[in-house]
């Protein structure tokens, strides 16, 4: 299992940095996917299952889903016809694309070699993390859900449209 979680690691810290260094927010978006992938199969590799389940259904269902409903938000206009049809272009799917190959590889040969012998870990059920979450660390996780809520009220005032909104006022007068 060393191996997986080396890879899955390595994709991890790759898909990343692309994240950081596209300025296309829906590039950056294809690639936090996939670095959220890898990061839950890290979690699977260390035999945190809980936490890679909780990986994969919080941020790689939830948070993405809102993410990418943010940028839907912000790309109104006639224009984003045109930048959808780019969006589907093959060269864009191809970075993201090998990274999650690269993941399904890794992730069947775990599978696989199951009999093998594992890293030692003591099994942490879901009422220990809740404990843990909501007992000393309460504070850290309502403050991270209110950094979520105020970045997403502060992409919406700045992406939209002002013209519009000036042109709205102006019939109200």
């Amino acid at each position: 299992m060393d191996i997986v979680f080396y890879v899955a690691a390595v994709v991890a810290v790759l898909a990343t940095i692309r994240v950081i260094t596209h300025t296309n927010p829906v590039h950056a978006l294809l690639y936090l996917v996939v670095s959220l992938l890898a990061v839950s199969v890290v979690f699977f590799s260390l035999g945190g299952y809980f936490a890679g389940a909780l990986e994969l259904i919080v941020y790689a269902g939830a948070i993405m889903v809102l993410f990418v409903f943010v940028v839907m938000m912000l790309n109104l206009g006639a224009e984003t016809i045109d930048q959808e049809r780019q969006w589907l272009r093959l060269g864009l799917w191809i970075g993201p694309g090998v990274l999650s190959a690269l993941l399904l590889i890794v992730l069947l040969y775990a599978i696989s070699s199951l009999h093998l012998p594992m890293i030692q870990f003591e099994m942490i059920g879901a009422k220990a993390v809740g404990i843990a979450l909501f007992g000393p660390y309460v504070l850290a996780v309502e403050l991270a859900s209110l950094l979520l809520l105020a970045g997403l009220v502060v992409a919406f005032h700045l992406g939209r449209d002002k013209e519009a909104l000036a042109r709205t006022e102006g019939k109200k007068e």
